[in-house]
């Protein structure tokens, strides 16, 4: 089964994927009916593109066991919306500018973003967040 869900409430939505390339187009449309429920469909385009970014990352790059999968958790908090990327891999997301070809996602994250990060997971690997604003988006 390529998702799981895990919760789901008006706030947090939280989906566990397959690490496989088709999850990410799954993600997407969950993050979609997701900003349309919150009345957040201003800021579609750009949350979309991070998701995309960071999960794809999660899928290409996370080396992990057979059978691991990535969790999704989209939040809105506030006046922000939080997208984040949870892997069991703990080896850290490297920009372009150190990796030479690709990695161009990750400066892409920043400019969308209000800010993003990585952070450690309690157990193995790791989360890669972004924030984006919310406030004054088209539906909000």
């Amino acid at each position: 089964m390529e998702q799981t869900a895990i919760a789901t409430n008006e706030r947090v939505v939280v989906r566990r994927w397959a690490r496989r390339p088709a999850s990410v187009r799954r993600a997407r449309h969950v993050l979609r009916q997701s900003l349309a429920d919150w009345g957040l469909t201003g800021i579609e385009g750009d949350a979309l593109l991070v998701l995309s970014e960071l999960l794809t990352n999660a899928v290409i790059h996370a080396r992990v066991s057979a059978g691991r999968q990535i969790e999704t958790r989209f939040a809105l908090q506030g006046d922000t919306v939080r997208i984040q990327v949870d892997d069991a891999d703990d080896r850290r997301p490297e920009t372009g500018a150190r990796r030479g070809q690709g990695g161009r996602g990750l400066v892409l994250v920043a400019a969308l973003s209000e800010c993003w990060g990585v952070s450690d997971r309690n157990g193995i690997g790791k989360s890669v967040w972004a924030v984006l604003p919310a406030a004054g988006a088209g539906g909000a």
